[in-house]
Formats: structure tokens, C-alpha cells, sequence
């Protein structure tokens, strides 16, 4: 087992990609705390790893409130002892016209997408750096590394994630803990069926048109990605940028 005796803490892992990373991780052996503002859907992730014989606790988590933040770490290792693993991958996405983005929607879509993975980083580093080791997965976008119209609020948040990556690598390089981001194209989750509603295209439309293998991905793809960045087998990289796209970045 790639993670045999880990401790990740995945944010976002009610649905979509934090649903199929916090199942995976466990059937590699890490014991995963599921948080997401939708509790009920983090109980229902943990319950499924319950019962594929896997251990896993879960919490309601307002990620943009660091009190809140404070609290799932004290959980986490009071349950667990430590987090060798963090997942940031809770988001939110908005596809709006600059000019229509009122001051509030800009500022919720920072607290949550920017703000959200400070705060994990800010409070779960430390729990790392005690042991000398760890991992920090920060989920940006290619929205991080392209421009599209009506993605100047989201693409801001994205690349704010992207280059906080970097910077907190080498901030923490010298303490063991390695932070790495990763930047999905369109994967099938409810993010790209908001985008077919807002675009009016089919998600197959979408995948045709973004990506040059013409088609959306999985989450079970990106899920492998994380999975290589938690694991010891990405033992020396840190502070890169993994693109899963399907090509799109490449045009």
C-alpha cells in the first residue's frame, strides 16, 4: 500500500475530486479526515470507506474561517496523532463577466479558493514540520495558468494558488514538507456541469472543444495524480506545477 499508515486530511470531500481521492487514499492504507462545508455528504464519503474496511473520520468545515480551521486540526490529531497529508482541494467555481462580478462574489470566491488553502497550510504545516515530513497537494486550475473570458474572478483565485505553491515550498523545503500544485482541465465533476449549463454545451462539446484527446476526464484521474504527489514516490519534487488536462495547455 502506497500510503500504509498515513494521516491526509482532505478538504472538499463531500463530492467530485475530494470524494475519489479520500476513497483511494484509503484503499492505500491512509486513515482520512473528510471535511466540507456539505456535512452530510463528508459523512457519507467517510461511511463509504467505512465500509470498504477503511478508516476515516469527517467534519463540517468552513475552510475561508481559520477558528474553524484551529479546530479540525486539534481533531485531527487528537484522533489521529498527527497529518502527514493535506489535500486543498475545496472550491468554488464562477464563470462571470468581469464587469458583472460585484465586490462580494470577488471577495467570497478569494476567502474560499485563496484564503481556504493559506489557512490549511498555515495550520497543518506545522503539524508536519514536527515530524520533518510531509505533503501539501494545493488544487489550482489550468484557469491558473490560461486566460478564458469570463474567468477573471475564478483565474484570479487559481493563480493565486499557484504561485502560494511555490513560494511555500521554499519556505518549507529545508522542514521536510513538500508542497506541490495541481491544475485540472475539465474533469467530470459538477464544476464542468455548471460550465455546460452557463456555456450551453454538452460536456462532451466541452471535452471535444478544450481538450485535444476530446473528452472531459475523471476524477479518478486526478485522483491518481494526488495519490503520486502524497506518496513517497514524489519524494523530491516540490514546488511544481502538474498540469492534468487532456492537452488543453498544450494548443
Amino acid at each position: 500500500m502506497r500510503l500504509n499508515g498515513q494521516i491526509a486530511l482532505i478538504t472538499g470531500g463531500a463530492t467530485g475530486i475530494g470524494r475519489t481521492t479520500a476513497i483511494r487514499f484509503a484503499k492505500e492504507g491512509a486513515k482520512v479526515i473528510v471535511t466540507d462545508i456539505n456535512e452530510a455528504g463528508a459523512n457519507e464519503t467517510a461511511a463509504q470507506i467505512k465500509a470498504n474496511g477503511g478508516e476515516a473520520i469527517a467534519f463540517r468545515h468552513d475552510v475561508s474561517n481559520e477558528d474553524n480551521w484551529k479546530q479540525i486540526v486539534e481533531d485531527a490529531v487528537k484522533a489521529y496523532g498527527t497529518i502527514d497529508i493535506l489535500f486543498n482541494n475545496a472550491g468554488i467555481y464562477v464563470i462571470k463577466p468581469l464587469f458583472e462580478t460585484s465586490v462580494d462574489e470577488w471577495n467570497r470566491m478569494l476567502s474560499i479558493n485563496v484564503t481556504g488553502v493559506f489557512l490549511g497550510m498555515k495550520h497543518v504545516i506545522p503539524v508536519m514540520a514536527k515530524q520533518k515530513k510531509g505533503s501539501v497537494i494545493n488544487a489550482s486550475s489550468i484557469a491558473g495558468l490560461t486566460g478564458a473570458p469570463g474567468h477573471t474572478m475564478y483565474g484570479a483565485s487559481k493563480g493565486a494558488v499557484r504561485i502560494m505553491t511555490k513560494d511555500a515550498a521554499m519556505e518549507f523545503a529545508t522542514l521536510g514538507v513538500r508542497v506541490n500544485s495541481i491544475h485540472p482541465g475539465y474533469i467530470n465533476t459538477a464544476m464542468v456541469e455548471y460550465a455546460s449549463e452557463t456555456t450551453k454545451q454538452s460536456k462532451e462539446q466541452l471535452g471535444q472543444a478544450v481538450s485535444p484527446m476530446g473528452h472531459v476526464g475523471s476524477t479518478e484521474d486526478v485522483s491518481n495524480l494526488v495519490l503520486f504527489l502524497a506518496s513517497d514516490e514524489s519524494s523530491y519534487i516540490t514546488g511544481a506545477e502538474h498540469v492534468i488536462d487532456g492537452g488543453a495547455t498544450a494548443r
